[in-house]
């Protein structure tokens, strides 16, 4: 049994230990965080333990719905951190929060981490956006692949000839050609990552090496999870930051 540690406010009727693990990917588009989850999740399920998966976008409550305002492009700022928000912490009540109290291991292809910096390269008030997110159970761990824009760009027009509006930040007027704009924001969120990796203590693993490298890394890490040996190298913040 574990505490269930929070960021800040602690939601009502929350178990106050559990027998689960939250382990958490986060990275960019094409850096290879929805393979490193499979193959872990296979791992895990192949050594006899239990695992439960989330992402953004996949509450039961406003995933559909916010699909299908993005499409419109015409989200404002706030809109889009607080309908995101809805959508995680729908999930945080109803799936993540349940299986960490039945022991499960909630795997997590992206997690608040990604929601703060996209908010704090479209400039939303620092201190607004960590009190939206203060109510998410804190992980025991968190990977972070990391991956320049340049490599991006040639990950992404290998599998589709179009960049996504909303990855290349074309909502915030960073430039009117799109593929300028992919980059500075691809830019900006890497720089907003290396400040959220030095407050929460990411593993950060270069997602250029090869897939099985980046797996035996994150397989070896979660086994110290499992054993209860992990050691947080810094003292983890809350959801508060003086920048």
């Amino acid at each position: 049994m574990k505490t269930l540690e929070f960021f800040g406010t602690r939601l009502p009727n929350a178990p106050e230990e559990i027998n689960g693990r939250l382990v958490v990917v986060e990275g960019p588009d094409n850096s290879g965080r929805s393979t490193q989850i499979q193959l872990l999740k296979d791992w895990l399920e192949d050594t006899g333990h239990a695992v439960v998966d989330m992402g953004l976008k996949r509450s039961n409550l406003v995933s559909k719905e916010l699909d299908e305002a993005m499409e419109g492009n015409v989200l404002g700022k706030a809109t889009l951190a607080l309908f995101y928000a809805t959508d995680l912490f729908d999930q945080v009540e109803n799936k993540i929060i349940p299986a960490l109290k039945a022991g499960y291991i909630v795997l997590a292809d992206r997690y608040i981490y990604t929601l703060m910096a996209r908010s704090r390269v479209r400039d939303l008030d620092p201190a607004w956006v960590d009190g939206v997110f203060s109510p998410a159970p804190r992980p025991d761990v968190v990977f972070y692949l990391r991956v320049d824009p340049t490599t991006l760009l040639e990950r992404r027009f290998a599998a589709t000839p179009f960049l996504d509006y909303w990855e290349s930040g074309m909502d915030i007027g960073l430039s009117g050609d799109m593929y300028s704009s992919f980059y500075t924001y691809q830019t900006r969120m890497q720089q907003e990552f290396q400040v959220l990796a030095e407050q929460h203590d990411f593993r950060v693993l270069d997602g250029t090496k090869p897939v099985g490298a980046i797996h035996r890394r994150v397989r070896s890490i979660v086994s110290e999870v499992l054993a209860g040996r992990l050691r947080h190298r810094t003292r983890m913040k809350k959801l508060t930051r003086n920048r």
